[in-house]
């Protein structure tokens, strides 16, 4: 969780679009700029996140949604997150969604496997149907549950998937910022690019911008409330998804939120979905 996601969700996530944030205060801004090429200064800064982001193994951590309409109404729902970090070298983040409440939508699970290379893999679990799904490729753009977050947010989006640069550095209130864009390469993704603004002192990203294919903005992802879990690792435990179209947007708010708790491959394989999970 915490890599370039929502990453998921990771705390990627959901579950690392996300990145990590570590002490990185050797880094100057003259020091990234002589980096070489905007490519290779992208490299350099997503090197120093994923150097950052690693070992934790995995995290659980319980996460109220809160899905606001333009017309400022509410809806409240529970889940528990568990992810599991890079269970095999060709594997990314795998990640369990398990809805607890309301009634309605008690027992649902999104089951996601990011892969390094190739197609990503979802499965969801609807207690209605008692089937387990797969998430089409051509699904995954799609509003997972009403939210703003679409299942494409929610599969960890390996950074080796997209080719990236650097293409600013500006002040961002009392720190300094590095702005990093990404297309694709998998034309089928639903977006065309997404723009991270990451904080250089403290390699804490602030925000994902998401475009639609058009190259018109389509969604930005805020993360806040920054906490230290296991004495190491900082994980934002607030995130905002704000839709420009629509004026929705999705909060999540990260509680209990803890690391290492022994989970394995086995754990989070599609045939636990029907299986209470």
């Amino acid at each position: 969780m915490n890599r370039l996601a929502l990453s998921v969700l990771a705390a990627s996530a959901f579950v690392s679009a996300t990145l990590v944030s570590g002490d990185a205060s050797a880094m100057t801004q003259p020091e990234l700029a002589a980096k070489g090429a905007p490519a290779a200064q992208a490299a350099f800064v997503l090197t120093e996140l994923g150097k950052k982001n690693a070992g934790y193994h995995d995290m659980v951590s319980d996460v109220d949604m809160i899905m606001a309409g333009a017309d400022d109404s509410e809806t409240k729902r529970h889940f528990k997150i568990q992810v599991l970090e890079r269970p095999s070298a060709d594997d990314g983040d795998r990640s369990l969604l398990s809805f607890d409440s309301p009634a309605d939508v008690k027992g649902t699970a999104l089951l996601s496997h990011a892969k390094t290379d190739g197609e990503d893999e979802q499965w969801l679990y609807l207690p209605s149907t008692k089937r387990v799904k797969r998430i089409a490729l051509g699904n995954r753009g799609g509003a997972f549950l009403g939210s703003e977050f679409s299942y494409e947010d929610l599969t960890g989006a390996d950074t080796r998937k997209y080719n990236w640069s650097a293409t600013s550095t500006a002040a961002c209130g009392a720190a300094t910022c590095v702005t990093l864009e990404g297309s694709p390469k998998d034309a089928s993704s639903s977006y065309s690019k997404r723009v991270v603004t990451v904080e250089l002192d403290s390699l804490r990203v602030r925000k994902v911008d998401f475009f639609d294919k058009s190259g018109a903005p389509l969604k930005s992802l805020e993360y806040d409330a920054y906490t230290m879990v296991s004495g190491k690792y900082a994980r934002a435990t607030v995130w905002t998804m704000k839709n420009h179209k629509t004026n929705r947007k999705t909060v999540l708010r990260f509680s209990g939120m803890r690391m290492g708790t022994g989970i394995g491959a086995s754990d989070l394989a599609p045939g636990k979905l029907d299986q209470g999970h």
